[in-house]
């Protein structure tokens, strides 16, 4: 009765089970996993987001594919102060970062078709490709006292793709490694793109997040024209607003290439229908109280870092790996014991809950991951629990 592409497993793995149990029963956890913003105590401009959404331009029906302009305008004038110049023209608003990646895999590919993606990053890629009816190729990061792109792997998993690869997703920066894209790899980036006719599709919801200005970090790809290139990002990450639900893509590209793609993308936008009028018009608000927020979550993420650096000493069986960027840190574990066990064990022993790196699609065990984003005082006692057990040996 249900199609392939739901054939999902929905048994829940032993870590989710346990967290299950756990809140079932009411116990404390330690939630070194949560990400979400709007759980982790910051002050938000309550009045600010409520006043934006009493906007009576909303009461008037004004559809537009790709959203109303005054909303694109709003985002145009954010990446211009990035001295990166984007035309109304090329944004279309979403929903969420999710429907734009259905926008332009619907765009960029038929059924049985490849995306190359990066390993390890989010999980959310395996369903959204899966329910587009697409393979994902996956390509390594290296890691080597920093994170890259291992690019000769990346051009071979093109060449094998048998003609059926359609773009490479590149995460700026990606999620879990913190890392973002050089000017190096984006050179290798539009070569291999040209040479076997790919489209870039680049995810910067984290990229307001870096840690530290790098003249070797590509600030955007919003304004890149060598290639075909799709640049997404929105206000969950950017205002940590993620339950407003609002998100975009600019398209980028030499002109025999833009075009089309814009005409085709309208297209798409239109069948699907414009945003919700009353987040459209509160867009330019809630993208300025951007300011307000991002100084916190950025003091955050340093402080927790800070205090990670602090009791990760040379002698402890945990490691930290560097990170450019972004809300979560990994964490170097002894490979004595599966990343799972790990997990499930922390949990069950000390009610501290974090990621496994399989979670991730790690190659190889010996990684666990935490989110930055957790109250000090969580965070503190989580970490200050997780190494104790790790150093006993579980």
């Amino acid at each position: 009765m249900f199609a392939a592409r739901t054939n999902w497993p929905l048994t829940p793995n032993r870590l989710t089970q346990c967290i299950e149990d756990f809140r079932r029963q009411g116990r404390v956890i330690l939630d070194l996993t949560e990400s979400n913003p709007t759980r982790c105590g910051f002050e938000f401009d309550v009045r600010g987001v409520l006043r934006a959404l009493e906007d009576a331009r909303s009461l008037t029906y004004e559809p537009d594919p790709r959203g109303l302009l005054h909303a694109r305008e709003a985002v145009g004038r954010y990446y211009a102060e990035h001295s990166v110049h984007v035309s109304p023209h090329q944004i279309f608003l979403t929903t969420s970062t999710s429907e734009a990646y259905s926008y332009l895999f619907r765009l960029l590919a038929d059924p049985g078709d490849r995306i190359l993606v990066p390993r390890p990053s989010y999980p959310l890629f395996e369903f959204l490709g899966g329910l587009n009816d697409l393979e994902l190729i996956p390509y390594p990061l290296r890691y080597h006292g920093s994170w890259e792109i291992d690019l000769a792997a990346l051009s071979a998993a093109g060449r094998a793709g048998q003609g059926r690869v359609r773009a490479v997703l590149v995460v700026h920066p990606n999620n879990p490694t913190g890392s973002f894209v050089s000017w190096r790899e984006l050179e290798a980036l539009t070569v291999l793109c040209s040479d076997q006719d790919l489209a870039l599709i680049a995810d910067e919801v984290f990229r307001d997040y870096g840690f530290a200005r790098d003249p070797d970090r590509v600030p955007t790809h919003a304004g890149e024209t060598r290639v075909l290139t799709f640049t997404l990002s929105g206000l969950s990450k950017i205002s940590a607003l993620p339950q407003m639900k609002l998100a975009w893509v600019v398209v980028s590209g030499p002109p025999e290439l833009l075009t089309p793609a814009l005409a085709k993308l309208e297209v798409i936008a239109d069948t699907y229908l414009s945003v919700s009028a009353p987040l459209a018009n509160a867009l330019p608000t809630l993208l300025d109280l951007r300011r307000v927020i991002q100084p916190q979550i950025s003091k955050r993420v340093r402080e927790n870092l800070r205090f990670l650096d602090d009791h990760v000493t040379p002698e402890s069986p945990v490691g930290r790996l560097e990170c450019e960027g972004g809300w979560y840190a990994i964490l170097r574990v002894p490979a004595t014991r599966s990343d799972e066990d790990w997990a499930v064990g922390l949990l069950a022993k000390e009610q501290v809950f974090v990621h496994p790196g399989h979670f991730y699609d790690f190659e190889s065990e010996g990684h666990l991951v935490v989110s930055l984003l957790p109250a000090p005082e969580i965070f503190q006692a989580g970490i200050s629990k997780m190494l104790n057990f790790i150093s006993r040996g579980g």
